[in-house]
């Protein structure tokens, strides 16, 4: 067997997982850290990574689990946080793997030959890739394990689950995943902060604080040329407690329409009964430039006014100042 042959069957794609609610500046310095390993990795933000691993073995003259370990190591040491790292031939064998490796943190390393053998065993629901409604019309159907999810003809796997998840599903219970890692850095995010002067249990207090937030971030993307894929929305209450949740906007906008939408979506998502909320913070996330924003061809008159309206009062407050106009409810609010 040639070198070359020998190179494409190695397991050399890892994937890590940090803690959960790790801060986007400790992630970041993780994403510096894999770098340091290989120059492909790929962010998958809020907490974890891709990295092919190819290129770098001989650089750094070990195995895959020998850099998973040494990654750990400098990831405790130089930012106090442990990881779970992943490796396999594929990126769905890699990150099921990760998965598996208990808490804090540890490396689980698993070869082309023991991909198979691996798997099967293992629980439907933990095959990366795996929804919790797919696994539940597959332990409908008796498909408990990804052995058994294997052995199902593909067709079969189709008709439960849906033509083109079902072709996924069936390929990657038998380690089939040809996506390569694609090098992708952490995107840009646009952030605003709201502090109450004292703890609110009033609803509509924090709604307009809410709808505040939202001008300010539209405002800050607009001057910035972005638009926002998502939004990210934290509550923070009395006693440090706190709630996040990330939705996706239908289409990439950086227009206070499509914002106020989705923040007030997120808002009412929370569910707030008795809590003394503190704080909130509103994020924009996976920002592209807003020339990458396709142009709708739109019959809404109504909505094209607004547009042209919010340009105009972008420039009257570029001028006067951002306090001096913008929604009834905030001036009623300061009245």
């Amino acid at each position: 067997m040639t070198e070359d042959v020998t190179a494409r069957q190695r397991a050399t794609v890892m994937h890590v997982r940090c803690p959960d609610r790790l801060g986007e500046g400790t992630y970041r310095q993780v994403l510096e850290l894999l770098s340091e390993l290989s120059p492909v990795v790929q962010a998958l933000p809020p907490t974890a990574a891709l990295v092919e691993l190819k290129g770098a073995l001989r650089y750094h003259g070990t195995d895959t689990h020998h850099l998973g370990e040494i990654l750990r190591v400098r990831a405790l040491s130089r930012l106090g946080v442990d990881v779970r790292v992943g490796v396999g031939p594929s990126i769905t064998v890699a990150a099921t793997a990760s998965a598996q490796v208990p808490l804090p943190g540890g490396v689980l390393a698993v070869e082309p030959g023991e991909v198979d053998a691996w798997l099967g065993p293992l629980p439907v629901d933990a095959l990366h890739g795996i929804f919790p409604r797919q696994a539940a019309v597959l332990y409908d159907y008796g498909v408990h394990s990804v052995g058994l999810l294997a052995a199902v003809p593909p067709a079969t796997v189709q008709r439960l689950l849906g033509g083109r998840s079902g072709r996924t599903a069936a390929d990657r219970a038998r380690g089939i995943d040809p996506r390569p890692v694609v090098p992708r850095g952490l995107p840009a995010t646009a952030t605003v902060r709201y502090a109450f002067a004292r703890h609110t249990l009033d609803g509509s207090d924090a709604r307009a604080a809410l709808l505040e937030m939202v001008v300010r971030l539209g405002q800050l993307l607009r001057r910035r040329g972005q638009a926002a894929r998502a939004l990210t929305l934290t509550l923070t209450f009395a006693g440090d407690g706190r709630w996040e949740k990330t939705r996706r906007l239908a289409e990439p906008s950086g227009h206070d329409e499509d914002l106020r939408l989705a923040a007030y979506q997120l808002m009412d998502a929370a569910g707030l009964q008795r809590g003394r909320l503190t704080a909130l913070a509103l994020k924009g996330e996976d920002l592209i430039d807003a020339e990458q924003v396709a142009t709708q061809i739109t019959f809404d008159d109504a909505r094209e006014d607004r547009l042209i309206a919010e340009a105009a009062i972008d420039r009257v407050r570029d001028k006067f100042g951002p306090r001096v106009i913008g929604p009834a409810a905030l001036f009623r609010r300061a009245s």
